[in-house]
């Protein structure tokens, strides 16, 4: 079920001003949970409604565990989310297209999806994802051999509907959209990628004109030299589907199975290698160990030029540092992502009027790491 009042186009998408908060809905709420009939009848027709309660937090969107009865009277969990506004609606189209395309190909990779859509209370205008329940471990350190296998086996049986590199639906980094319109060079798209999420940090934490050079050298000079002639064992690179927000706080371990789940997907086709460059950000903890990218490249080996591959993963991981940013105005993952950018920018095309790179500030030289509190996240969190 899709809401007719989101667009299926990416380039149509217009956010509230300013997004509408979890907490600010709760408080018009008495019973801290907004549910509505179409949860009834958007169920599989051989379960019927028993309960929801609250579980896990989130700043964006409101999750809930949802109690079933089958015929036979056992029980059956479903994961709800909610989310306010026509922002809220985008977050969660975007992953619940997501998922579908994911588990289209690996189906035991992500909670199954269930359905998507709008309740019919009209105030305030709620939008719903529902799926799958799986009660996970997610404080378990992800195996690097069994998450390499999973994410580049995504990543090699994964084909493009259209052959291009981006998705059919705006889709989300947290709460920060994906700029994702279909197009046919590996290069154009990533610029415009990095355009869209420049300009939310930019929106977020003000101008600054040093940075604002070295993006434009970046996207001008250094994107086509990286990225203008990618090959993939002597050919063209393929758009391959990726997770799109893949960090550790979006990994668990099925409690029942003991298998690696991923979930909060954020998905679009792109190089393979972009999934990666959250690897080297800040936020990250054990998927900066080399061992992660090390066992990765086993399994799907890096694109030729393959001696340039550290250098297409540092422009890779600005698409995750200024997310971040954006999302967490003041953060130091904005100087993470200019100092990045000035260590390309001297290599590939040297600029006056910008900053030297500085190894001091690098946290892949420093090892420098940020904590990130997600409080009790559950499988569908953001």
């Amino acid at each position: 079920m899709v809401s007719a009042g989101i667009s299926a186009s990416p380039t149509a998408v217009v956010f509230d001003d300013p997004p509408i908060a979890i907490k600010n809905v709760l408080d018009l709420t008495e019973e801290g949970f907004l549910t509505d009939e179409v949860l009834t009848e958007v169920l599989p027709k051989r379960y019927t409604f028993i309960s929801v309660e609250n579980y896990g937090r989130s700043a964006w969107t409101h999750t809930a565990k949802v109690t079933t009865k089958r015929s036979d009277g056992s029980e059956k969990p479903f994961f709800l989310k909610i989310s306010y506004g026509n922002h809220g609606g985008v977050m969660l189209q975007g992953e619940y297209e997501s998922a579908r395309e994911v588990v289209r190909l690996m189906p035991d990779l992500i909670p199954q999806p269930r359905a998507f859509g709008q309740f019919k209370v009209e105030s305030p205008v709620t939008y719903y994802y529902l799926s799958d329940f799986i009660e996970m471990d997610t404080t378990t350190v992800p195996d690097p051999t069994e998450l390499a296998r999973q994410v580049a086996e995504l990543h090699k049986t994964s084909r493009s509907p259209t052959g291009k590199f981006g998705f059919h639906v705006t889709t989300c980094d947290g709460r920060m959209p994906h700029t994702v319109d279909w197009e046919d060079s590996w290069p154009k798209f990533f610029c415009k990628l990095l355009l869209g999420v420049s300009k939310l940090d930019t929106e977020a934490n003000g101008p600054w004109p040093e940075m604002e050079r070295a993006t434009k050298q970046v996207l001008d000079f250094v994107v086509p030299r990286l990225l203008g002639d990618l090959k993939q064992d002597g050919k063209p690179i393929k758009p391959s589907l990726l997770h799109g927000d893949l960090w550790e706080p979006n990994l668990g371990v099925d409690k029942k199975t003991g298998r690696l789940i991923m979930y909060d997907v954020g998905s679009y086709y792109a190089h393979n290698e972009m999934d990666l460059g959250h690897w080297r950000n800040e936020f990250c903890s054990h998927l900066r160990s080399k061992v992660y990218l090390e066992q990765y490249l086993r399994q799907y080996p890096a694109a030729e030029p393959r001696e340039e591959f550290d250098d297409r993963n540092r422009l890779y991981c600005l698409k995750g540092n200024l997310n971040w940013s954006a999302g967490h105005p003041n953060s130091v993952l904005r100087r993470t992502a200019y100092n990045h950018m000035c260590y390309l920018c001297e290599k590939y095309a040297p600029l006056d009027g910008i900053d030297k790179y500085d190894p001091g500030k690098d946290p892949t030289v420093t090892g420098a790491s940020i904590v990130v509190d997600v409080g009790p996240r559950r499988p569908g969190t953001v």
